[in-house]
């Protein structure tokens, strides 16, 4: 998935659906549009700054995405109520005008950094840190540590 910053605290993605994301003959797997919900929700952590991991994921499946599309993805923050962050998604046929397939509603909740370095990959996230320390406008998608 390609993820780019938007308006305010609202992130953008495009993520095209192949065979290997099908459940039912030529459809998308409904699994697979909650994880492209949950990744683009993801990037909003991004724009806070705040290392986050979801807390609540909520999808609203309102039409079948057929194999070969491409989802324009749609995330937003709504509010900040301590450490948890309020946010929804949408998922569009092409582009942000298309006919909307889903919905999404999500609450994160911040960690601390040490969170993924205890859990995750530590030296993953190291180059992480490294590489925004050296370029604060560098997205982590773009990270290949």
């Amino acid at each position: 998935m390609h993820v780019t910053a938007g308006e305010g605290l609202t992130v953008h993605g495009l993520f095209t659906v192949t065979d290997h994301h099908q459940g039912a003959p030529g459809l998308a797997h409904g699994g697979l549009v909650a994880l492209a919900m949950d990744e683009v929700l993801g990037g909003l952590g991004w724009l806070l700054r705040t290392p986050m991991v979801t807390g609540r994921l909520q999808v609203e499946y309102l039409r079948p995405v057929p194999v070969g599309s491409e989802l324009a993805l749609h995330a937003q923050v709504d509010a900040v109520d301590g450490r948890r962050i309020f946010s929804q998604a949408r998922a569009h046929a092409g582009s942000l005008d298309g006919a909307l397939l889903a919905r999404a509603f999500a609450v994160f909740v911040a960690v601390p950094l040490e969170h993924f370095r205890t859990h995750g990959r530590a030296e993953e996230i190291d180059a992480a840190v490294e590489a925004a320390d050296r370029d604060p406008n560098a997205t982590p998608w773009a990270v290949n540590p």
